[in-house]
């Protein structure tokens, strides 16, 4: 199977190689962190054809005996090669029990670089983190974002393009599936979403409500870009005739994005600089199993898709995201990086003027000069400036920012 290099990540990685750093890729499974680990490999020894790359994927069955720190340690050491650059690639390190022992004594003797992947978020939280403090650099791998999309697939960007990116999301094997099977897209979709429930949810956690984390799943896919809390899900549950604590539901929503199936977006006070606790915007990592899940109707759900495929171009881009908080009304995405900020505005189409106030208004409200955007699928709206404020098609800030 083609392996196509995702540059910006491939780029990363092997900018990173040579510091003394540990490099923790993260992300969903299968948005493609293995083969990111391939492409960095085969730059590697292009260039280096005397390099050493030992290779680990938990998910294959001869590493099955790769249980603990000291298996990992043996194994390693069995296959270091002398007067060589060694690298260590381990595909999902967090099936191997205690590998944070294993990867601290390889760097404090620096044996190798190293570079890991796991799909839990946990990995590297409480302990761990502080274990291997100053000593790591996580790169966060999503799913294709829709430059990609296009490169992936071999098409073209048009209305129809957007909206199959809408509908399948951007996890890479979809390019091998092909676009127009339909049941075979959502067979794949379908089984990629339980696996990720079953074994970096259900079974991690040890979850017994499987039905309420299920229900929960669902819930958050319906209310993309509406402000939500552990009271107000309690809430809904109840007019189901479902009782459930705000504790177990905070507890849920943090397991689902552990396993990165969701991301949990902040609010922003704009005026006062700050940031709140509550009432957050859940937003998925991938759209189509998003889809697969709550079902799609692109003619219902096209404002919080939108909304979704923009948070996540803008992650993929770098920026740090919230959500604006004005006064008496809020901003969509308060995006930020390296020092820069852009205030991002997303709607479906701009047809009537109140829509117009409504958009525009909140952005004219920020007495900043940070660069201010609506976002729209309004091809006549998108070609403008309205008092300093630019309107621009999705599809166009898709490949942009």
């Amino acid at each position: 199977m083609e392996i196509i290099n995702r540059k910006q990540y491939v780029d990363r990685v092997l900018g990173y190689l040579g510091k003394g750093l540990i490099l923790v890729l993260t992300g969903q499974r299968r948005v493609g962190k293995s083969c990111i680990l391939q492409s960095v490999a085969k730059q590697i020894t292009a260039k280096d054809d005397s390099a050493n790359v030992i290779y680990i994927n938990k998910e294959y069955a001869e590493f099955n005996s790769l249980k603990t720190d000291e298996d990992l340690n043996e194994y390693v050491a069995a296959h270091l090669k002398d007067q060589r650059h060694n690298y260590l690639f381990v595909d999902e390190v967090q099936d191997i029990d205690g590998f944070e022992n294993a990867l601290r004594n390889f760097q404090a003797k620096d044996l190798c670089d190293i570079v890991v992947t796991g799909s839990n978020a946990k990995m590297l939280s409480g302990e761990l983190a502080t274990y291997l403090s100053g000593r790591y650099v996580e790169i966060h791998i999503q799913s294709l974002n829709y430059s990609e999309f296009l490169l992936f697939h071999g098409l073209p960007d048009t209305d129809d393009t957007f909206l199959k990116y809408l509908t399948w999301g951007g996890l890479p094997q979809l390019a091998h599936i092909g676009l127009d099977n339909r049941q075979m897209l959502t067979d794949y979709l379908g089984d990629i979403y339980n696996t990720v429930i079953m074994k970096d949810v259900i079974s991690r956690e040890s979850i017994r409500n499987v039905r309420f984390l299920i229900d929960l799943v669902r819930f958050v896919g319906d209310n993309i870009g509406k402000n939500i809390s552990a009271n107000s899900i309690k809430k809904f549950m109840l007019s189901q005739n479902i009782t459930i604590s705000p504790t177990l539901t905070s507890n849920y929503l943090s397991y689902l994005c552990n396993a990165y199936i969701i991301d949990q977006v902040r609010r922003f006070d704009v005026r006062g600089k700050r940031v709140f606790e509550t009432n957050e915007k859940y937003y998925f990592e991938d759209i189509g199993l998003r889809n697969v899940l709550v079902g799609s109707n692109l003619r219902m759900d096209i404002e919080k898709l939108l909304e979704n495929v923009v948070y996540l171009h803008l992650r993929s881009q770098g920026y740090q995201v919230t959500v604006g908080q004005l006064q008496n009304g809020e901003v969509d995405f308060v995006a930020e990086r390296g020092g820069d900020r852009v205030y991002v505005q997303v709607t479906y189409l701009l047809a009537t003027q109140e829509t117009m106030d409504r958009e525009f208004g909140n952005l004219r409200r920020i007495k900043d000069d940070y660069p201010k955007k609506v976002v729209c699928m309004d091809a006549l709206a998108a070609e403008g400036n309205y008092e300093g404020i630019e309107c621009v098609h999705v599809r166009e800030f898709l490949q942009g920012i």
